[in-house]
């Protein structure tokens, strides 16, 4: 049998999720364990991601503000026709880091660590025994490479989505943008601009998140079952910069594309005795938004609390059965075609004030303030959808 390292914590993966657990498991601290842990990451190619974007909100100094390229204290929303919505989010700010950046304040804090060492190999398979799991991979030299854990925590990309009753897709298309002359407002993150043409099924939008008057990420997103070509999203977002926004001369810096599930499937987070998963992978996406860093860190930091103390480690839900249950009427809601789903997030940013919709968003309201932000939604077709929904079959996705 191939001989293997033995650490107390393999963490599969180094996206947001894996480099977030691998960071907070970092160094020695006063009275808690420290754990031996091993991060492997997969070797560059097509298992290792492009960069991305990250966005989330939160008060005051974050654990990772090194990271943060911008960050914006007001948000609009643009309806299709009419005035925009602007709101003032303070004390939130929302943030924006690239995984890129990410990576290098984390990479540079491991090197720094006693416990944390980064592995880079490609997982082939995870195997339990009664005291761990052993995880067997590939170098990129091709030699084979084995880990024994008391705990693994995988958070690579499920290879196909758990049955479901509504499954979209968030898909979208963006360009990192300097244009000749001053058209951004800085200070604002335009969030959701649904002057864009409307798919047959689903909804499209605009996103903007400038870095200064001449520069911004400038995205086309469709919530939909079916993807673009590559030729459709370009053509999307140059109408987008062109026609709407009129961004006039532009230079294009960096392109990003994906594709974020939003699911009611269940997502399994113990998967095995010692083998769990985390992140997108163990649920930490919100179904109706498909934003994810805010629910992962609350996610990687019970988990890394847990293990310090010895606990077992099972990473909680990222969100609460009530807001999974309200995400599941929306998705069905939408995709039924009984809201329109521009006139629905419209008009929850024109009724309802933009900290408390946030908060809503990220899972951080009582029971109340979900009733007081429900009542904004047409509350017929929402009702048929709750009653509808327990009676429709969980079926794969494509």
């Amino acid at each position: 049998m191939l001989k293997a390292d033995v650490v107390d914590v393999a963490v599969i993966g180094a996206g947001a999720a894996g480099l977030s657990l691998a960071h907070r498991l970092n160094g020695h601290l006063p009275g808690a364990r420290t754990p031996s842990v091993v991060l492997v990451d997969a070797p560059p190619g097509p298992l290792r991601p492009p960069p991305r974007t990250w966005c989330f909100w939160e008060t005051g100094h974050g654990r990772f503000d090194a990271a943060v390229r911008a960050e914006w204290h007001r948000l609009r929303v643009r309806p299709p026709v009419g005035r925009p919505i602007e709101g003032d989010i303070a004390p939130l700010r929302y943030k924006m880091i690239r995984s890129d950046d990410f990576e290098s304040l984390v990479a540079r804090d491991l090197a720094r660590g006693p416990n944390v060492r980064r592995l880079e190999a490609t997982v082939d398979t995870v195997e339990e025994f009664p005291s761990g799991a052993r995880v067997l991979m590939t170098r990129p030299d091709g030699r084979p490479h084995a880990l024994e854990a008391r705990w693994v925590f995988d958070s690579r990309p499920l290879g196909s989505l758990p049955a479901a009753r509504t499954t979209l897709l968030q898909h979208f298309h963006g360009w990192f943008v300097r244009t000749e002359r001053p058209v951004f407002d800085a200070g604002t993150a335009e969030l959701m601009d649904f002057r864009t043409p409307q798919p047959a099924d689903g909804l499209s939008f605009g996103y903007v998140l400038p870095t200064g008057p001449r520069e911004a990420l400038v995205e086309y997103t469709e919530f939909s079952p079916r993807l673009l070509t590559a030729i459709g999203y370009e053509a999307a977002v140059r109408h987008y910069a062109d026609d709407v926004l009129g961004l006039g001369d532009l230079e294009t810096v960096a392109t990003e594309t994906g594709v974020i599930p939003m699911t009611d499937a269940p997502m399994p987070r113990r998967v095995g005795a010692s083998v769990f998963r985390i992140g997108a992978a163990g649920g930490a996406t919100r179904p109706s938004t498909g934003y994810a860093f805010a629910a992962l860190q609350r996610q990687t930091r019970s988990v890394a609390t847990a293990l310090r103390q010895g606990r077992v480690p099972v990473p909680p839900a990222a969100h609460s059965p009530r807001a999974r249950a309200m995400d599941a009427v929306l998705l069905r809601a939408l995709d039924s075609g009984r809201v329109d789903g521009p006139a629905l997030f419209t008009r929850l940013f024109a009724r309802v004030p933009t900290g408390r919709l946030l908060r809503f968003l990220d899972g951080r309201t009582n029971l109340f303030e979900d009733l007081s932000v429900g009542r904004h939604t047409p509350v017929g077709p929402m009702l048929r959808t709750v009653v509808e929904l327990p009676g429709l079959p969980r079926r794969p996705f494509g």
